[in-house]
């Protein structure tokens, strides 16, 4: 327990091998080298290990030190939410993918990626309501698939934030050179040296992201008010964009309405699915909102449901206001009212866009702050990351961890390469909860048979196995029916068998996703299908990111973490040990206290 304790421990502005490195394995580089021995027992260990929800919820929230205030309500989740995904995509990537990929057709392109955002959302809220802790679909992943998968997911929703906030801090600079009459492009340095799609360097982006920086840093409840307010006035200019967008409707730019037929409309949700973004962040606040059994079904489904009738209805506008082959992809809103001869209106657009941007670099920071908070006090990063401001109860080692990251990340990047990347981030993460509520629901330790929980296994690796054999066959172009109902019929099989033949082991205890198993069966299949149509470069670079991640964790994250589950497993068997003695008569409960035992707070792993 004191090596926890000093693990977290601020010392002023000092920080030492002990803040980053405090486990038993990095203490002498003999000790590195017997934890390198023993890396395959220590894998099979973190694979098998599951956490449990008390720990998550209680022994996890005391290696910071210091809670974290609960002061939101649903009211504050719905607005969290409206400004966590109404940025960029509503703005930048509707007239990116109707120009290049759907044309007009990227209303159903939105469609199709809500509903996808949407079934996710039912599966976060069940396990915010039922874990409400800061490490959101970390915590989740933990639970039910394991220290190891959840490892694998929690750098993928850091890498999926760090994207999302240097494309939003990118789009920002955009927007804010045609609010100053420029063309969106030139208020970014070219670097000739450099390769083409990371030699346009934006030091504004940098800027952007420095305050926000700031705000993230102080209290929760002040930066929903800040988003609060700026969220209102963002809902007032989307709601000019429409109403005076369709008043220069013109109904022949929906002559051609699918120029680039399915396979564009699919492509387009798959990029779009970048849009819905950050509903995934409100979840991670579920361990400062006062009532999650009522707020967050409220907060999480109330704004998404806003969000996805909003960005339908911004996409229609868009083609019919200009033909989709004219349509500008880096300010599509703000050409398109200049093309209609309302030039004066690409300001509104513009203040409307900066001020929607600024709100999701602001819940964005929120969000990734509490990830890594929570995946620091697993110690799978550095315990330093864990601690909580007394002050201003909230997490700014990790704010300020993430923020640098992300400045690095938009001052080089391109746009088009960090939305590919973020959807298959987000896709396979969306997948990974579904996946998990199924374990959830349908095994408990001790409580499945083996042959209901090799049922289980049979059923869930059918459902996978089908819906990525629907996504290759999209992603190779094939046209034959039979394949498509062939597959489709597997999922549905077994979908069925795991509801008839596999008996529930865990039911919800406040709100529960309806229709289990079809709707979170549903999440998998759709978020997989999506994969399938993102470009073969993206999957190279999100394999690049995941070779490094597992570098990480064999030279780190896994020794760190197993002896920090080991320490705690000898911790609790010196509780329960000087538990008997004090039942027993042999120990008082004084003398127990004064040996760091059972009056401690043990942390877990």
């Amino acid at each position: 327990m004191e090596g926890e304790r000093k693990g977290v421990r601020r010392r002023g502005c000092v920080c030492g091998k002990g803040d980053f490195l405090p486990e038993e394995s990095f203490k002498s580089w003999g000790n590195y080298v017997k934890a390198w021995s023993e890396t395959g027992m220590r894998l099979k260990d973190r694979i098998l290990t599951r956490s449990l929800d008390e720990t998550e919820l209680n022994e996890m929230k005391a290696r910071s030190q210091n809670d974290m205030k609960k002061n939101l309500s649903w009211w504050d989740l719905i607005w969290l939410g409206i400004g966590a995904v109404i940025g960029t995509g509503i703005f930048v990537l509707t007239g990116q993918e109707a120009r290049y990929d759907a044309g007009p057709a990227v209303v159903f392109s939105y469609v199709v990626s809500g509903i996808s955002a949407m079934l996710s959302v039912f599966c976060y809220t069940e396990f915010a309501v039922e874990i409400p802790a800061a490490g959101g679909s970390f915590a989740y992943l933990r639970v039910e698939l394991g220290d190891f998968m959840a490892f694998i997911a929690a750098g993928n929703i850091l890498f999926e934030y760090v994207i999302s906030g240097a494309a939003v801090s990118r789009s920002w600079t955009s927007y804010f050179a045609t609010l100053c009459n420029h063309k969106p492009d030139e208020f970014r340095i070219i670097a000739n040296g450099l390769a083409e799609d990371y030699s346009r360097l934006d030091p504004i982006a940098v800027v952007i992201i420095a305050i926000v920086a700031v705000f993230a840093s102080r209290s929760t409840k002040a930066s929903s008010r800040v988003n609060y307010v700026a969220s209102i006035i963002h809902v007032c200019i989307i709601l000019f964009v429409i109403i005076a967008g369709m008043a220069h409707a013109d109904t022949k730019n929906y002559a051609v309405f699918a120029p680039f037929g399915a396979r564009g409309i699919f492509k387009g949700s798959a990029v779009l699915f970048f849009a819905y973004v950050g509903f995934d962040a409100v979840s991670t606040m579920a361990e400062e909102t006062k009532n999650p059994g009522r707020d967050i079904p409220i907060g999480l489904l109330g704004s998404m449901s806003i969000i996805t009738v909003a960005y339908c209805l911004f996409a229609a506008t868009l083609c019919l206001m200009q033909p989709y082959d004219q349509v500008d992809p880096d300010a599509p809103f703000s050409m398109a009212f200049k093309a209609v001869g309302m030039n004066w209106a690409k300001y509104i657009v513009a203040l409307g866009a900066l001020k929607g941007m600024s709100s999701v670099l602001l819940v964005s920071a929120i969000g990734q702050a509490r990830y890594l908070t929570h995946i620091g006090r697993t110690h799978m990063m550095p315990p330093w990351l864990a601690h909580v401001n007394e002050k201003t109860g909230t997490p700014i080692n990790a704010t300020i961890t993430m923020l640098i990251a992300t400045a690095i990340i938009a001052f080089f990047t391109d746009l088009d390469i960090l939305s590919n990347l973020l959807s298959i981030s987000t896709l396979f993460i969306f997948m990974l909860v579904a996946v998990a509520l199924l374990v959830r629901r349908y095994y408990v330790t001790g409580v499945t048979t083996p042959r209901d929980r090799n049922l289980l296994i049979t059923f869930l690796l059918t459902i996978l196995g089908s819906s990525c054999a629907m996504a290759a066959l999209w992603a190779l172009g094939e046209s034959r029916w039979v394949a498509y109902l062939v597959v489709g019929i597997l999922w549905l099989l077994s979908t069925l068998g795991l509801r008839l033949f596999v008996p529930h082991a865990r039911d919800p205890k406040l709100w529960g996703v309806p229709l289990v198993p079809w709707l979170p069966s549903a999440s998998i299949a759709i978020n997989i299908f999506l994969l399938g149509s993102i470009d073969g470069k993206s999957y190279m670079r999100f394999a690049m990111w995941t070779g490094l991640l597992l570098l990480y964790y064999f030279f780190f994250g896994l020794h760190a973490s197993y002896d920090t589950a080991k320490e705690l497993s000898e911790s609790r068997l010196k509780d329960t040990q000087q538990l008997q003695k004090i039942e027993e008569g042999t120990m008082t409960s004084r003398e127990g206290d004064a040996s760091g035992g059972i009056a401690s707070t043990t942390p877990s792993s």
